[in-house]
């Protein structure tokens, strides 16, 4: 960073105009968010190279096991909206703290779960950690200045990728050697740590809304919604797809969306903030933003876990025979490719442009996925993965400043956290869709029914279709920084921020 940035002061924004900001306490702040956003990855990382052996504990199969990452998801994206816009009407930092206290009390009744079905349950409420996300990208860019919101957002995206290079390894250790169980309870004393430094350093947000209202019905009916789609992906290879069991599932999750579209027009006409926000959607960037991020959600889980039982296949029948800990370090190249190149891509942006350097992000992870299709060897494999990390953290942090730099900072808590519900539906359809994939290609290894080499091959390739699908519509949006950055149109609501918003409005009297 500049030295006008290292001691704070003021710093030019893109019109030429000065904005005051904080410097050490906008650092201080990221430095708290970023160790958050790590800690609810590692908790959330370590118990994949797991997932293997907890189906063999509960005696579930592969397609049921994809419950214990999607329920998590599931109520990640109800409560997001939800949760961003209480931020908004009693302050984000109130709902950080209470968010992180509910945290830690799921991960730790998690930890002790006697069946599948209560780890499923406690899973699904534990999925408020995901909540921290939006309340902490909408905190960042209230305390830097637009200039220098994508060093930020990009710096913590590259926690995304720091967070799975500790899970994984640490976490496939830490199982292998004392259980999966305890990697829950080991985290416990990091949780609470940080809600201490959260209450104790960081300040409430500048404004808030008590005028605006919560979306509960909204969010309910998105939930349910999910929920049954996610159901029958996970159950359809044991009950078969085309039982009627099945079909009831999938159709009363997809018609559920008719009521839901409804209800959130009316309720928006009515004055409402629908969490599926129509007047944000209509605007360019940030429908083109979501739909990309949801893509890239599903297209990540659906190779991330395919890759942790390749790892754990046996060598005879096609996989490379890793233990949990082997695996868990096998998947460390993907992480630290996030954990390079998301910086990399925060600092490039301003530059180049959020859709350049989106599109190559994408371009990358679906040729690094093409790639994997083939039988390789684990060297070559291991190569192919630190690629993959590499476009996905480019992507991250190119969709990330192109959403927050194009709506408005009193509708950041909802527009980061509807991302965050289109990226979390894509993710919890992926990680089912990956598991019925395992369940459904099969083959027999000393009786004993194995993934065999087909489940793998859809499984990547349909990741790479998913992120090249993404790179193209990626081009839809408009340009707001590099050389090409255009205007936004004013009249359709989708305009640049001013730099007198920059920082947020002024604070409401409390």
């Amino acid at each position: 960073m500049t030295a006008n940035v290292r001691n704070g002061g003021a710093v030019a924004n893109g019109n030429g105009a000065s904005e005051p900001f904080d410097a050490a306490y906008a650092r201080r702040v990221m430095w708290i968010l970023a160790a958050l956003v790590t800690l609810v990855l590692y908790v959330e990382g370590m118990l994949t190279p797991s997932l293997p052996t907890i189906a063999k504990q509960f005696s579930i199969s592969s397609s049921q096991a994809s419950l214990i990452l999607s329920s998590y998801i599931i109520t990640g994206v109800a409560l997001s909206p939800v949760v961003g816009k209480l931020g908004d009407i009693y302050g984000k930092k109130r709902m950080l703290g209470i968010v992180i206290a509910i945290y830690a009390v799921c991960v730790s009744v998690t930890g002790f779960s006697p069946t599948f079905a209560f780890m499923v349950g406690a899973r699904a409420f534990q999925g408020i950690g995901l909540t921290i996300f939006p309340l902490g990208m909408s905190l960042v860019r209230e305390e830097f200045p637009r200039s220098l919101v994508p060093r930020a957002q990009g710096f913590l995206s590259a926690m995304f990728g720091a967070g799975f290079a500790i899970s994984l390894p640490l976490g496939a250790w830490v199982s292998n050697n004392y259980g999966w169980r305890v990697t829950y309870h080991s985290a416990i004393p990091f949780v609470v740590a940080l809600a201490v430094l959260v209450f104790l350093f960081v300040r409430e947000s500048r404004y808030r809304r008590p005028e605006a209202k919560v979306d509960y019905v909204g969010a309910s009916m998105l939930g349910l919604s999910l929920a049954l789609i996610v159901l029958a992906l996970s159950e359809g290879p044991s009950w078969g797809w085309l039982a009627s069991s099945t079909l009831a599932l999938f159709g009363i999750g997809a018609i559920l969306l008719v009521p839901l579209t409804l209800f959130e027009r009316r309720y928006q006409r009515s004055g409402g903030e629908a969490i599926l926000d129509f007047r944000l959607l209509r605007q360019r960037n940030v429908i083109v933003t979501n739909l990309v991020g949801a893509v890239a959600g599903l297209g990540m889980y659906l190779a991330l876990l395919s890759l942790t039982y390749l790892y754990q296949v046996p060598v005879a029948a096609g996989g490379f025979g890793k233990d949990i800990l082997g695996a868990g370090v096998s998947l460390v190249p993907l992480a630290i490719g996030m954990l390079v190149f998301a910086p990399v891509a925060g600092i490039l942006v301003s530059r180049v442009g959020t859709r350049p350097i989106t599109v190559i992000g994408a371009a990358v992870t679906g040729l690094g996925f093409l790639l994997m299709v083939p039988v390789q060897s684990y060297d070559s494999l291991l190569a192919v993965e630190f690629v993959v990390g590499s476009g996905i953290g480019i992507v991250n942090a190119g969709m990330i400043n192109l959403l927050v730099l194009t709506v408005d900072p009193r509708d950041m808590g909802l527009a980061t956290s509807m991302s965050a519900v289109f990226r979390n539906v894509g993710s919890a359809i992926g990680a089912p869709l990956s598991g019925s994939l395992l369940a459904t290609f099969t083959t027999s290894y000393f009786g004993q029914s194995l993934p065999a080499h087909d489940a793998f091959a859809w499984s990547f390739g349909l990741a790479a279709v998913a992120f090249l699908f993404a790179g193209g519509f990626i081009l839809f949006g408009r340009e707001v920084l590099g050389r090409r950055a255009r205007p936004l149109d004013a009249s359709a609501s989708e305009r640049p921020v001013a730099s007198s918003e920059a920082a947020g409005p002024a604070p409401r009297p409390e």
